[in-house]
């Protein structure tokens, strides 16, 4: 079978761009924000990816794995730690301020059954300092707003 014989069109629900321009420009804002923390507090770019990757899983946002895979290789993550994320806690390839950072993304991605736990928070703390912490934290913050659009609207196609 080809590609084009395998693949399914999930169609758009809505064009979020031109339906709420404003907020689609505020969530730009947002992301543009966030960004500046990262870079503020040095938060390598691998790490980034890797929490936008792991956060995008979590929430099921089909473009947006598609687009932070890409951008996790783009900046020098290699194939295995991209695809080890799915499955971080068993993974040897994630250094402990890594998998702090990707047990803050887990914990803060599914808040309504987590609220958060101390252990995570503590472990995150032990690892990042506040200015880091801030930074992930917007990072998440980001992610997830982008994923609740994507998901909800469809407005955005991946591509291979």
């Amino acid at each position: 079978m080809t590609t084009s014989e395998t693949t399914i069109d999930i169609l758009t629900r809505l064009d979020i761009d031109t339906a709420a321009r404003a907020f689609s420009r505020a969530l730009e804002a947002l992301d543009a924000a966030a960004r500046k923390e990262l870079d503020r507090a040095s938060i390598e770019p691998g790490l980034r990816e890797l929490v936008r990757l792991r956060a995008s899983q979590l929430n099921g946002c089909a473009y947006c794995v598609a687009q932070h895979t890409q951008d996790a290789l783009s900046v020098g993550e290699p194939i295995g730690r991209i695809a080890a994320v799915a499955v971080w806690r068993e993974s040897p390839f994630f250094t402990a301020r890594e998998r702090a950072a990707l047990a803050l993304t887990d914990t803060m991605t599914q808040l309504a059954e987590t609220h958060v736990p101390d252990a995570d928070w503590r472990e995150a703390a032990a690892h990042l300092n506040p200015s880091e912490l801030g930074a992930l934290i917007a990072l998440v913050v980001a992610i997830n707003a982008w994923n609740t659009v994507g998901v909800t609207t469809r407005a955005w196609t991946p591509a291979l």
